[in-house]
């Protein structure tokens, strides 16, 4: 019998750990630097968050960011529910594999490639009819709208496949319309799931780099694009005041989302 080592699993747990957030945790330490330089501590000071909206760039990058984040989600949520709506309530029906398939393929497609096709596609349009005019926010949100859907679909799905399908009966046969079934029982139910699959939808976008760079244009830069540009010119300490900013905010989001889905499951349960 093969002696148990539960010290080997928590010290390799632990290990893991403190790979991936002792360099979060030292950004957010260095974001109170008082030195230029982010590497070298100087002294407590708060000064880089005043500096910090002030510099136009960042702050303009930062909006358009949060703008098409915000704007895909949404989206993204939407036709996500809809795709999943009809993969598990609609049974077998012509065209249903290719559906599943195209929603599953930009989870498994180098982002390069969504990114180079979707430059094509908006340039071949813009030849043909004229539209879009130019690539902006506009077509950035078009291609996070269409990267993101697939991750909300499969999270809307998995909630609806285990959900109970007697309740969504019993007020068919009560009266009750599709559409009112609907918002009142099925919408209700996967509310969590679509809160999570916001959130998800919204930091993918948040956090895109590679299929912005392709789908971007002048005057719409996003802030990994800003970023990556003064990686090449060394770093101020005011992104690290600004990633601590958002590093806040995406935990508090995260904490918000996990309390709506464990709210959901008492309700379920009870």
């Amino acid at each position: 019998m093969v002696q148990r080592r539960p010290w080997l699993l928590f010290a390799i747990v632990l290990l893991g750990y403190l790979f991936l957030y002792v360099p979060i945790f030292s950004l957010i330490i260095y974001s109170f630097n008082a030195s230029k330089l982010v590497t070298v501590w100087a002294g407590f000071s708060t000064r880089w968050y005043s500096k910090l909206f002030s510099n136009e760039a960042l702050m303009d990058a930062l909006f358009n960011s949060l703008l098409v984040a915000a704007s895909a989600a949404t989206i993204a949520v939407v036709l996500g529910t809809l795709t999943a709506l009809g993969l598990t309530r609609l049974g077998r029906f012509r065209g249903r594999f290719l559906l599943s398939a195209l929603t599953s393929m930009p989870l498994v497609m180098p982002e390069v490639m969504l990114g180079l096709s979707a430059l094509l596609l908006f340039v071949a349009l813009e030849q043909t009819t004229g539209w879009p005019a130019h690539r902006g926010l506009l077509t950035i949100t078009i291609a996070h709208v269409t990267l993101c859907t697939c991750y909300v679909t499969v999270v809307v799905q998995s909630r609806l496949s285990q959900m109970d399908d007697s309740l969504e009966e019993a007020a068919m046969d009560l009266g009750a319309r599709p559409w009112k079934v609907f918002m009142l029982i099925t919408l209700p139910l996967i509310a969590p799931s679509l809160l999570a699959g916001w959130l998800l939808a919204f930091t993918l976008s948040l956090d895109d780099l590679v299929v912005a760079s392709f789908t971007s244009g002048p005057g719409a830069t996003t802030l990994p694009i800003q970023i990556y540009s003064k990686v090449k010119l060394g770093l101020n300490p005011e992104v690290n005041a600004l990633a601590t900013l958002i590093i806040g905010f995406v935990t508090c989001a995260l904490l918000l989302a996990a309390y709506a889905v464990r709210r959901g499951e008492r309700a379920r349960v009870g």
